[in-house]
């Protein structure tokens, strides 16, 4: 029953990753891009990150994939900010 249950939260993350690839294509402007890319890449990565852990059923296991988890999501709102304000400071100079 676990497993099944890490299977859907891994299934539903390929959704939320899927979302954000499209929203990466499709999306007007850089802001918009990033916003929808960062939320559904970070929302997918963390039903991963439950989905793994359940089957992995180790909690140590758990508790490294939820500090990877943590870390990817520092690391996406520094890279996202660090492209924002580029992209803020190219339209300034245009």
């Amino acid at each position: 029953m676990i497993d099944l249950l890490g299977a859907l939260f891994i299934f539903a993350s390929l959704g939320f990753f899927a979302a954000g690839s499209i929203g990466l294509l499709r999306l007007p402007g850089v802001h918009a891009r990033l916003h929808a890319l960062t939320k559904a890449d970070n929302l997918g990565l963390g039903l991963l990150v439950i989905g793994a852990g359940l089957i992995g059923g180790d909690l140590l296991l758990a508790l490294k994939l939820l500090l990877v988890w943590l870390l990817v999501m520092v690391a996406s709102a520094i890279v996202a900010n660090l492209i924002a304000s580029h992209a803020m400071k190219d339209r300034e100079e245009s």
